[in-house]
């Protein structure tokens, strides 16, 4: 019988969230899922078969035994299921297989060597996971609760801490600072059945200047603090990604202003995110509050004063940073799309402001996740 089309997507499910979505298990051991014509293979380890059964994911589940070339399997589990997905190939004829991005080389290779053409997909595994379905919108949206949850405790602390010498901010008898505030947060995610496989960013000045570094060192009043948290709910696999600011004590008028206008720029976003518009179009809604208020562009250079350093959002769903980007050049949004919408101003000087929700892409509005205020104080 011959096959018309071929399909391949190979690697480790726990880490390949495309594979893991096809295969419906989060292996730890390489697998391969294989689609000819219409019909779906899952390749993994022997003892996992009857876990993928379950699941249902696929019409045929194997292993690698099943499949082993004449001079054999060889003894890496990697290797080996490399060598059995061609013998699957080959025993359905295939001359071209077309795979996606995440391809890793091993698999590639050993098609090269079985002179089975590999031809490049950009949308597979990509395009099919942008629009979520219900129950994925379900699970990002609980997990965004368990963020928010987290969130909401934090910053209390953070607003009330008492405060000590040179301004440094105290709870419970010691020093709050960036490091102990991670550990904080990923105790009480952990107690919610989540984890910080990324850690969180809880930063404030100078170091927030670079808006991705993750903070160091005491936390001060009068300062403002970006809480960042983007913790993965285990029992799904879906991420929640929160970002608000907190001030401690007074609020200076360029900290207010800063914040008056990432406040703006959110909202100016979240107005274009809608069926049709383009990733493009949201993030220049953002850039042009932010710029009209005076605000200069350094994405790549750090500032003393406050500055534009990044794009407005991101794609998220099984991994934390997912196509498409709300930045120049994005294409266009599709309805149940989910993504971050988190505009923000950093200078060493200043300190930073970023505020940020997850929206689902609708028919009319965006719908906001979110529930918790965007404001700097906590009391």
């Amino acid at each position: 019988m011959k096959i018309h089309s071929a399909r391949i997507l190979a690697g480790f499910p726990e880490k390949n969230g495309s594979l893991y979505r096809r295969l419906g298990v989060a292996l730890g051991d390489p697998a391969a899922w294989i689609e000819l014509d219409s019909r779906r293979i899952g390749l993994v380890r022997d003892l996992e078969m009857d876990r993928v059964r379950q699941v249902g994911h696929v019409d045929d589940v194997t292993c690698p035994a099943e499949h082993s070339p004449p001079a054999g399997l060889s003894a890496d589990r990697e290797t080996a299921t490399a060598e059995a997905a061609v013998q699957i190939l080959r025993s359905a004829r295939c001359e071209r297989v077309t795979a996606d991005r995440s391809l890793p080389f091993i698999f590639a290779w050993h098609l090269q060597q079985a002179e089975i053409v590999v031809e490049y997909d950009e949308g597979l595994g990509v395009t099919d996971r942008r629009a979520k379905t219900r129950s994925e919108i379900d699970a990002l949206s609980k997990a965004q609760s368990i963020t928010e949850e987290v969130m909401k405790w934090i910053c209390q602390i953070i607003a009330r801490s008492d405060v000590g010498d040179s301004g440094v901010l105290v709870h419970e008898f010691e020093p709050l600072t960036s490091e102990r505030v991670r550990s904080m947060v990923a105790i009480e995610f952990l107690n919610r059945g989540c984890s910080m496989t990324h850690g969180a960013i809880i930063a404030s000045a100078p170091q927030v200047a670079d808006c991705h570094h993750s903070g160091a060192g005491p936390l001060r009043t009068g300062t403002p603090i970006i809480v960042d948290l983007f913790p993965r709910d285990e029992s799904t696999r879906y991420w929640g990604d929160c970002t608000r600011t907190v001030v401690n004590g007074n609020i200076s008028d360029e900290v207010k202003a800063m914040h008056a206008a990432v406040v703006e720029a959110k909202a100016a976003a979240t107005a274009k995110l809608v069926v049709g518009e383009t990733a493009n179009a949201v993030h220049l809604a953002s850039e042009q509050v932010l710029t009209r208020h005076g605000y200069p562009i350094s994405r790549g250079t750090l500032t003393d004063g406050p500055s534009i350093q990044h794009g407005t959002g991101h794609g998220i769903g099984l991994d934390l940073h997912e196509p498409i980007l709300l930045d120049h050049g994005g294409g266009e949004v599709m309805e149940g799309e989910v993504f971050t919408i988190e505009p923000g101003l950093y200078g060493r000087l200043c300190g930073g402001v970023r505020i940020e929700d997850m929206l689902v892409v609708t028919g009319g509005e965006a719908k906001n996740l979110n529930a918790l205020p965007d404001g700097l104080t906590w009391d």
